[in-house]
């Protein structure tokens, strides 16, 4: 299955390792791939997790307080969100 990020979801999920580097080096690295075994959990199981509506799901990412915002559309997972789970809920809503 294919996955493809939005722009503004690739633009944050940058910027979060951006930011979790300057807290300590390495620590970007590890929420990029925290990140990414994530969207594998969802490649492996694509309707695995909540759903928040309208074929809109949300997998938590471990060890970060993050969660990973998609659809399914046909072969292709739109990632739409790398949401900080403490921060503004729905702030991605206006992306689909």
């Amino acid at each position: 299955m294919n996955v493809k990020f939005l722009a503004p979801a690739r633009q944050e999920f940058k910027e979060a390792i951006q930011y979790y580097e300057t807290q300590r080096a390495g620590l970007g690295q590890e929420f990029s791939q925290a990140v990414q075994a994530t969207i594998n959990r969802i490649v492996a199981f694509p309707s695995g997790w909540s759903l928040l509506g309208n074929n809109i799901r949300r997998c938590q990412t471990h060890h970060f307080p993050y969660g990973v915002i998609y659809v399914i559309e046909e072969e292709e997972i739109i990632i739409i969100a790398v949401a900080h789970l403490h921060r503004k809920p729905d702030y991605w809503s206006n992306r689909i």
